[in-house]
Parts: structure tokens; C-alpha cells; sequence
């Protein structure tokens, strides 16, 4: 069994940091370069039909897929690991919450309402539209927390599935890199709609990634007790 620790943590997970540390730094070189309003014009102005139901649909992911995942592993992987994912899921949800209601921000739609009223931003129908509680974005920090939660549990597995290093290596860069892609699509998805702002994107990354690895962390000190390694189906101790 190989221990989670911060550095183990730091590096089974190196390349999905790595790009979510180029997407920061991108997001926060266009902030500080682009106005708030222009930038988010720019970020959103693409729609299509069919962007606009792929859109739609994939924002959903992060109102559902979590808790999916999280009984998943609970169920078929570690207990430990399954309260960890739980509890980095809630932790990261509930502090973007408490975020949202302290700074009360304003979405883009009544935002551009009350500092640009002569642009009209293009809008996606059949999306119920929201007003204020803008930043940080929740769906965000949902996709990115799960995104490195899926990375944290499959990286252990990779590791012990395919002892070779150089086999681990490239089937965990792949996980890695495909883990990005997806927690990126959910955060942008939420600009697409004007739903939230880049600030509030940049934000959600953070609180999801920060959390998570603080979870993982502490949940790391108890991987060798015997409730940690349970399995309710399939193989009883690990």
C-alpha cells in the first residue's frame, strides 16, 4: 500500500495541478489586462445551438456526478476513501457557499444590467438565469474538487494495478490530463452562460483544489487503520 502524504499527493497529481496553475495564471493575466466586462464578452460571445445544449447539459454534471461518484467509491472502493471524496465534496461546497453569501457579488446578468445596460449578452433558453451569490463559482470548485478526488483514488489504484513505473507513468499522466480537460469544460461552461464571471472561475479552481488536497491530507494520517481499508462489496481488507 502506498501512503498518502502531502508530497506523494503533490506528485501523483503534478500535471492536473500544473495545468490548473497555467489556467490561474492565464485567467489572472486577462483579468489584470482585459476590463471584467470586455473579458467575459469575449469568453462567452460564441454561442451556437448546438454549444448551447452541450453547454446546458454539461453544467449539470457538477449538480449530480459528485454524489455519484462519491457513493461509488464508498461502495466498490476504500470506506476511507469514500469519506474522504464525501468530505472534500461537502467541505469545498460548503466554503464556497459561506463566500457567496458573505461578499453577495452580482452575476453577470445584473451586473452588465447595472454597468453596461446597452449590451444585451447573449443568453442560452432553457437556462434558468441567476442574479446574485456570484463569486466564487460553486458548479467550478464542484468539478475541480471531484476531478482531483477521481485523480487522488486513481492514482492508488493505478499504482497497485500496474507495478511497472513506466506504465503507471503514462496511464497517469493520460488520467491526469483527461481530468483537467473535464473539470476546464465544467468552469468554462458557467462563463459560456453567464452564469459567473472569470473571477469567479478563478476562484472555485482554487477553493476546489485547496480543499480537496487539505482533506486528502488529513484523511492520509489514517489510511492504516483497519475501518479505512473496509470494503463493503468485493474483497474485505486491502
Amino acid at each position: 500500500m502506498v501512503k498518502r502524504n502531502l508530497t506523494s499527493l503533490l506528485r501523483s497529481n503534478s500535471i492536473f495541478l500544473s495545468l490548473s496553475l497555467m489556467l490561474l495564471i492565464a485567467l489572472g493575466l486577462a483579468l489584470l489586462l482585459i476590463p471584467k466586462g470586455d473579458l467575459h464578452l469575449a469568453l462567452c460571445n460564441r454561442h451556437t445551438p448546438a454549444r448551447d445544449i452541450f453547454y446546458m447539459y454539461y453544467t449539470r454534471v457538477a449538480e449530480w456526478f459528485p454524489y455519484v461518484i462519491c457513493v461509488f467509491i464508498l461502495l466498490f472502493g476504500r470506506i476511507g476513501d469514500g469519506c474522504m471524496a464525501t468530505a472534500a465534496m461537502i467541505l469545498s461546497g460548503l466554503t464556497t457557499q459561506l463566500f457567496k453569501h458573505i461578499i453577495n457579488a452580482p452575476r453577470p446578468l445584473t451586473w452588465f444590467e447595472q454597468n453596461m445596460p446597452d449590451i444585451q449578452l447573449p443568453l442560452t433558453e432553457g437556462v434558468r438565469m441567476n442574479y446574485w451569490f456570484s463569486f466564487p463559482s460553486g458548479h467550478t470548485t464542484s468539478f475541480f474538487a471531484l476531478a482531483l478526488v477521481i485523480g487522488i483514488t486513481g492514482s492508488i489504484f493505478l499504482i497497485e494495478k500496474y507495478p511497472s513505473e513506466k506504465e503507471y507513468q503514462w496511464r497517469n499522466a493520460l488520467m491526469q490530463v483527461t481530468l483537467f480537460l473535464f473539470a476546464a469544460l465544467g468552469g468554462y461552461s458557467r462563463i459560456y452562460l453567464s452564469q459567473h464571471f472569470a473571477t469567479d472561475i478563478a476562484a472555485g479552481i482554487l477553493i476546489g483544489i485547496l480543499i480537496t488536497l487539505l482533506v486528502a491530507w488529513i484523511f492520509g494520517h489514517w489510511e492504516s487503520k483497519k475501518w479505512y481499508n473496509y470494503h463493503l462489496i468485493g474483497k474485505k481488507m486491502h
